[in-house]
């Protein structure tokens, strides 16, 4: 009887040799990748977490200084695998949620190259700055101006209903911060905010690879209908 039960086991493993069972010891599994063998882990304190690791493939890389909220799994971690500087070899994007409330939802992006053993980091831009460096704003308790470029928006906050007191004195950006990837390209939405809790549009930057960094190759202005 013992050695049947040893030879189903040793079947099973055979038969499903990827990581069912696998984890690491004193890590959650935050995300997962099946399709692409992929899996995150982190170590949680509270509603944060922290210490992650990736299991590539059956290798481990450690990225302990990164951080993301672990109380909602609608801003759980995201895995993306797939070919953004169009070099003919995916890349490894991982986006974390660092904070989120009543207007506010943070991103963050992290761009990996895999090579051999090598986990190489790209830096991606701060979408941020990219739009403060591009768009030029105003703002009344009535009205919204963005310009970008050789485009100019005018946008009515006059029937919103947001109180005169609420409305900020300009435009703001970064409290609302989101990535995608689309058609292999990086893409950060910033959310044009004129009060705590209305937006008008966002502005949409999207990213190539240039100088050994993603920079924005296109920055514009999508207003909300």
């Amino acid at each position: 009887m013992k050695r049947y039960v040893i030879f189903i086991l040793a079947l099973i493993l055979v038969i499903f040799p990827n990581k069912a069972w696998a984890t690491i010891k004193g890590y959650d599994k935050v995300a997962t990748s099946s399709k692409n063998d992929i899996t995150i882990y982190a170590k949680k304190i509270d509603d944060l977490y922290y210490d992650f690791k990736i299991d590539f493939k059956g290798r481990i890389a450690s990225r302990p200084f990164w951080l993301s909220v672990a109380n909602n799994p609608a801003y759980a971690p995201k895995i993306i695998y797939e070919d953004i500087n169009r070099d003919g070899k995916k890349e490894l994007i991982i986006i974390l949620n660092q904070g989120y409330g009543t207007g506010v939802s943070l991103e963050e992006v992290y761009v990996i190259e895999v090579d051999n053993n090598r986990f190489g980091e790209v830096l991606v831009d701060n979408p941020l700055a990219v739009v403060l460096k591009n768009a030029k704003t105003s703002l009344t308790p009535t009205e919204a101006k963005i310009s970008i470029g050789d485009k100019n928006y005018l946008v009515d906050i006059s029937s919103v209903g947001i109180k005169p007191e609420n409305v900020f004195k300009d435009i703001v950006f970064g409290g609302i911060i989101k990535y995608e990837v689309k058609n292999n390209h990086l893409i950060a939405r910033l959310a044009a905010q004129v009060s705590p809790a209305h937006s008008i549009g966002e502005v949409i930057i999207t990213y190539e690879y240039r100088d050994k960094m993603y920079q924005a190759k296109s920055v514009d202005f999508q207003p909300y209908k």
